[in-house]
């Protein structure tokens, strides 16, 4: 085993995917009284993915985005390209019905797909890997759920493998699984990355972006959406896409009371040595673990070791808030137990009750779209067409799930307590269960 070397840095907040390189597209910045066919709130996948698409059918595109490109999920998730939702096939088609369900299947299943095709129809300088995603069992319970999602994917066509215990511990190197499900459909890609290679294709489709501008009010006048910013500048525009997910606020009454927010906590090594990184994900596959608060890990593209998982409910401002990340670790890979952390950082994720991704249309010409459910960087990038598709020829087919009511949680502004409280009991439950 090598002598693990000094961090180079451990600032928090230091992303692993923030390399010198990747340079974010030019901003185009607001002109009082513009107008467009569809502003889109959120420069994250799904705004820029929409805008792209729908600017090549012919729309006029401006995207708003209140901070930099890159600075909320879409720059700082963990690079998992992950098909399907959390529930498997025959429960969305018990629960949509057979038409819906079906058709909802049938999109999720390609997820992946389009975010693939996508990098490399358009050339973009995007690192990533299609290698697979595992679901890791750690109890007899989850290996049955694994078994159970191999059968209903693999029975649909999926390229999937029902793993025992030993496999998984070939394609991991870590310890404590008792098997898994590993679906080839999936990898992994640089997200920050492909936030921008987004954006520098929608711009060139003709989408104009502007940055660090916070829409504070939308309204109905006359036919059209009006769009006023913090900076004073009006936008005119026929149709709205809030795409704001886990950062939205007040702008769509009742939108964020109807999402519980969490902290998603990512640590990064320097780059493995061969000899210590050779046995970890040698496949380079991505990994979710069935614990009750979640577990997911990869290598970067530089060679890195990339664990993430939940968090505190705070905003964390020391390294010791990242130690739980840091056990697991440990517990996963023993001989990478006191191996430094070079890099720290978290960024938010929205949850839905009941835990699907939802489509609101509150008013003519308004949509928002929100609750990602850990399926982010493959669910938003694959919707952008599907939105575009629906704006452009207001087509509600392209709409892979039915649109649903906002529905604000009861005693919403309590939820944090509750959630923080269910965390430390998950955690512990984790805990005596190994």
């Amino acid at each position: 085993m090598s002598t693990p070397r000094e961090p180079v840095a451990t600032g928090v907040g230091l992303s692993a995917w923030r390399a010198p390189q990747f340079v974010a597209p030019a901003a185009d910045s607001l002109v009082d009284g513009e107008t467009c066919d569809l502003a889109i709130v959120g420069g994250g996948f799904l705004g820029l993915s929409t805008a792209l698409h729908a600017a090549r059918r012919g729309l006029s595109v401006r995207v708003i985005e209140a901070r930099a490109l890159g600075e909320g999920a879409s720059g700082l998730n963990g690079g998992q390209v992950i098909p399907g939702l959390k529930f498997d096939p025959e429960w969305l088609v018990a629960h949509y019905g057979e038409k819906a369900g079906e058709a909802l299947v049938s999109f999720v299943s390609s997820t992946a797909d389009t975010v693939f095709d996508l990098i490399r129809s358009e050339r973009l300088d995007v690192p990533h890997r299609r290698a697979g995603w595992i679901f890791a069992a750690h109890t007899a319970k989850a290996l049955a759920a694994a078994a159970d999602r191999h059968r209903q994917w693999s029975s649909r066509g999926a390229d999937a493998e029902l793993l025992d215990a030993a496999a998984i511990g070939t394609l991991t190197g870590a310890s404590g699984y008792r098997g898994g499900w590993l679906d080839r459909r999936a990898g992994v890609v640089q997200p920050l990355a492909l936030t921008f290679g987004l954006a520098r294709v929608a711009q060139a489709a003709g989408a104009r972006i502007a940055t660090g501008t916070q829409v504070t009010r939308l309204s109905r006048r006359e036919g059209h959406w009006r769009v006023d910013t913090a900076s004073g500048a009006t936008v005119k525009a026929a149709r709205v896409l809030v795409a704001t997910n886990a950062y939205s606020d007040g702008l769509i009454p009742g939108l964020a009371q109807s999402l519980v927010w969490l902290n998603s906590f990512q640590i990064a090594t320097p780059p493995l040595p061969d000899g210590l990184g050779a046995g970890v994900l040698p496949g380079g596959q991505a990994v979710s673990d069935s614990r009750r608060i979640l577990i997911y890990y990869r290598r970067g593209p530089d060679g890195r070791l990339i664990v993430g998982g939940r968090g505190g409910m705070p905003t964390p401002k020391r390294p010791a808030d990242w130690a739980h990340l840091e056990r697991a670790m440990a517990r996963l890979f023993p001989a990478l137990a006191g191996f430094p952390i070079e890099r720290r950082w978290f960024g938010r994720v929205a949850m839905t009750a009941d835990h699907l991704p939802h489509i609101h249309t509150p008013e003519e010409g308004l949509v928002a779209v929100a609750g990602c459910q850990g399926r982010g960087v493959g669910l938003m990038t694959a919707l952008g067409p599907r939105m575009a598709a629906y704006f452009a020829e207001g087509d509600r087919e392209a709409l892979p799930f039915p649109p649903s009511p906002i529905r604000p949680i009861p005693f919403h502004r309590f939820r944090r307590v509750g959630v923080a409280a269910t965390l430390a009991w998950y955690r512990l439950l984790d805990r005596l269960e190994r």
